[in-house]
Parts: structure tokens; sequence; C-alpha cells
């Protein structure tokens, strides 16, 4: 109820880099309707060529190792490379580029006065440098428009109206940070859960046709995303708890995606589950425009990486860090050791 009624449960959070993820309908209708041209599943699936390509060029050099982590070594860079492609950024660039991404999407390690200070500052600082360096990207477009997003979203118009610079520089924002944290989670979430399965391991390194079913009860069992928050726009009773208008509520898709009521048997993890209606890519106006990247990409970065590293093993003898973040659910690291 909280994310599919926007009329009751307001978007808005008057950020200082206000994206659709931060509006509602009328204004949140206009910008999905010229954005989602970029992302027809025709376009999506367009795409899939260049990920498997790059997949494995990342995957190559780890062929030979003994010790990998596959956050680092492929979950993070995939999506932020892709991303970076689709934007028009040069492979020059590419690692500035993911710099400046990784501050971004950072989080501090402590509660550390000092560090989040330190952290807030780093984050300034590159969401001036990502907001120069994208206005730049799109002058070039308007003059000399290329085969990438920028350029069909210069050119995307909902009767005659097209995105502004400012709007533009927004959007550009918005994918960088919704498209990159969450795949790299989504990825390592799945491969988390699949070597706590070793039987679903070992099944879909024989036969990788039930992956889909994998990826999709990993976002089920394993939201990347765990909870969004709404803004109450009147007072109300919901389930017998007063609510005030102003008041911040969040929505706990992870929690949800547990719901015994919806899914049989929650706590199991079920790659043949039918139905899976699990809400990790949102509901209602703001059902997430990347889902079909995100599960794209992941299809063939854990496809390849299975056909790439035989008899992958989760180290015991490393700690897994969670990522501290309320919204956010993965891991820092996730070391393997290829027998």
């Amino acid at each position: 109820m909280v994310l599919q009624n926007f009329k009751r449960f307001s978007s808005n959070r008057n950020g200082l880099f206000p994206t659709l993820l931060d509006l509602d309908p009328p204004t949140h209708r206009r910008y999905r309707n010229i954005v989602s041209q970029a992302f027809t599943p025709k376009a999506i699936q367009s795409l899939a060529p260049r990920i498997e390509s790059l997949t494995k060029e990342l995957l190559a050099p780890l062929k030979v190792k003994r010790e990998i982590d596959i956050i680092t070594d492929i979950a993070f860079l995939l999506p932020v490379i892709v991303i970076s492609e689709m934007l028009g950024v040069p492979s020059e660039d590419r690692e500035m580029f993911k710099e400046w991404s990784n501050i971004v999407v950072s989080s501090a390690q402590t509660q550390s006065p000092d560090e989040m200070n330190g952290l807030m500052a780093q984050q300034g600082k590159a969401l001036q440098d990502l907001q120069t360096y994208f206005y730049h990207i799109v002058e070039r477009r308007r003059n000399d428009p290329k085969n990438d997003l920028v350029s069909t979203l210069i050119a995307a118009d909902v009767d005659g109206e097209k995105l502004s610079v400012e709007e533009l520089l927004n959007f550009c924002f918005l994918l960088l940070v919704a498209g990159n944290e969450t795949t790299t989670n989504l990825i390592g979430n799945t491969m988390l859960t699949l070597f706590e399965h070793p039987n679903l391991l070992d099944q879909l390194y024989k036969d990788n046709s039930s992956m889909s079913g994998a990826i999709e009860e990993s976002l089920r069992f394993r939201s990347p995303v765990h909870c969004m928050n709404r803004f109450v726009t009147e007072d109300m009773n919901m389930n017998g708890i007063n609510l005030k208008k102003g008041q911040e509520v969040m929505a706990w898709i992870g929690s949800a995606n547990r719901d015994d009521t919806v899914f049989n048997e929650p706590n199991d993890f079920n790659i043949n589950r039918s139905p899976n209606n699990h809400l990790a890519f949102g509901s209602g106006v703001h059902f997430c425009l990347g889902s079909q990247l995100a599960r794209l990409e992941a299809n063939i970065c854990i496809t390849e990486m299975l056909k790439a590293l035989p008899n992958m093993k989760l180290d015991k003898t490393k700690e897994l860090r969670i990522i501290p973040s309320t919204f956010v659910y993965g891991y820092k690291e996730l070391p393997v050791i290829i027998e």
C-alpha cells in the first residue's frame, strides 16, 4: 500500500539532486515516459552481447588465480563499466568515473563524526565532479549525437516536451547510483546464497537453464534494496497506527519478501518458486526502470562466472562484512577459493 499509493505516501524528498525517485505524478509520469524510451525491452536486450564480452574480459585474468573476491574483481566492476558505456564515458575516463561512483555510493566504516564528515566532504566533491563531467557529455552529445543513452534522452520527447539540462544531469546521477551498487549486490547476494546451497550451485554448474529462477529467487530472498522511504501527505490511521502529515515512513521490502501470507515457506531458497511476486524492484509508479538491465547483467555475469571458474567455494576463514546501510543490502567482499 505504501509503495503503491503515491497520493497518501509521497516520494518528494526535497533533495539536492532531485531525480525520478523524488517525484510524484503527474510530474513523475512525464519524466518517466521520456526516460522509458531509452529502456525498452529491445534496447536492453541489445546490450547483451557487449555485457557478455565485458564479463569475459573481467574473468580472463581470474582464471589463473586460486583466490578471488567476487565483489571487488567482477560484481563491482561490471555494472560501473556498463553504465559508463551507456552514458558515453570514453574508456580512457573509466577509472576516474569508477572512482567517483565508488565514493558517491560508499558508506562510513564507523559512526565516528570525523570519518563521516570526511566522507561527506569527499562525496560532495565527487558529486560536483560528476555533474561537471556529465554536463560536458550532454553538451557534446547535443552537437554530436552518438549511439548512447544520453543522446537518446536528449532526442526523446513526450508531446513535444524534452528533458532540460538539469533533468538530464539528475537522471545520469540516478542511473549511476541506482544501477551501480544494487546490481553489484544482486550478483554478490545471489552467489553467496548459492554457496550456502551447494547442491543448487552444483546443479547450475551442470545446467544453467535455471539461472533466471535463481536470480529471481535471490531478489526475493536477499533483496538488494531492503526498504524505501515515503512521506505521509495527510493525517491517517493505518492498521491501528496514527500517522501525521509530514511523517516519514519506511516500506520494508526485505520483510515483505518474506511474508508467509504471500510466499509458501518464505525462508526457504527455492529457485523453482512460482509465482514469485517479490517487491525487490518496488511497486507502483516507481517500479524500477532498470529492472530488466539488472536481471540481464546478473544472469550473464553469473552464467559466465560458472563457465570460467569451476569448483568455486566460499572462503569461510574470512569474515563477511555487510554494507552498513539501512536501504541497501549486500556485502563488502565475497572471498572465494577456486579448487
